[in-house]
């Protein structure tokens, strides 16, 4: 077995935010190979986050960001299980990153669930009617749709926005590893972004 030391255990600890055991075992598990280390803690990490994901949230906290020239404005609501959770730094950082990623990014919806059906049907008629000319095959045009529509809730949904602090990583992979890290569900409850002079944008 590979002799694990202390500086590579906080190494890990300091990347992924993980419990020293689960970081020691990772890192054996890895044989000190700190990035295979990083990739079994964050399929864990999902794994567990998965199971937590029908937990009840009735705590947490609304977050708001207002942008320097005041005319962008955001509020956002974070549940989580308990108060506990809902006070700690970790949580609050999440709820503050999400203002920002909203004022940033302008989301329309939560997640792609949350988009009215008749704009899904809309969007998928557009996209057919762009292809009405072209001599594909049917189940090219398909595939070609399905791609723009997952763009469309890329760029309209909050949680599979890309993140505007690391692009490898969408919103929801930021909720996940917040679940993973702090043991509790937390789900994004609502949100609603200003901007002077406009009408509502949700």
């Amino acid at each position: 077995m590979v002799e694990i030391g202390a500086k590579e255990v906080y190494e890990l600890r300091k990347r992924t935010g993980a419990g020293v055991m689960d970081c020691k075992k990772a890192l054996q598990e890895s044989g000190g190979d700190l990035e295979k280390a990083c990739e079994i803690l964050r399929k864990k990490g999902i794994e567990t986050a998965a199971k937590k994901q029908s937990r009840v949230t009735k705590e947490g906290l609304i977050g708001s960001y207002v942008h320097t020239d005041g005319k962008i404005g955001v509020l956002v609501e974070v549940n989580c299980e308990t108060d506990f959770v809902a006070r700690t730094e970790e949580f609050q950082k999440l709820v503050k990153e999400l203002t920002l990623q909203i004022a940033a990014q302008a989301p329309r919806w939560i997640a792609p669930e949350d988009v009215p059906e008749e704009i899904k049907r809309q969007e998928e008629n557009i996209y057919w009617e762009q292809l009405k000319e072209s001599n594909k095959p049917d189940h090219v045009k398909q595939k070609i749709v399905e791609g723009k529509m997952k763009k469309f809730y890329e760029e309209n949904c909050l949680l599979e926005q890309e993140y505007i602090r690391d692009p490898d990583k969408k919103i929801k992979d930021l909720v996940v590893e917040a679940i993973a890290k702090l043991g509790e569900n937390i789900v994004v409850k609502r949100f609603v972004r200003f901007k002077l002079g406009e009408e509502d944008e949700q």
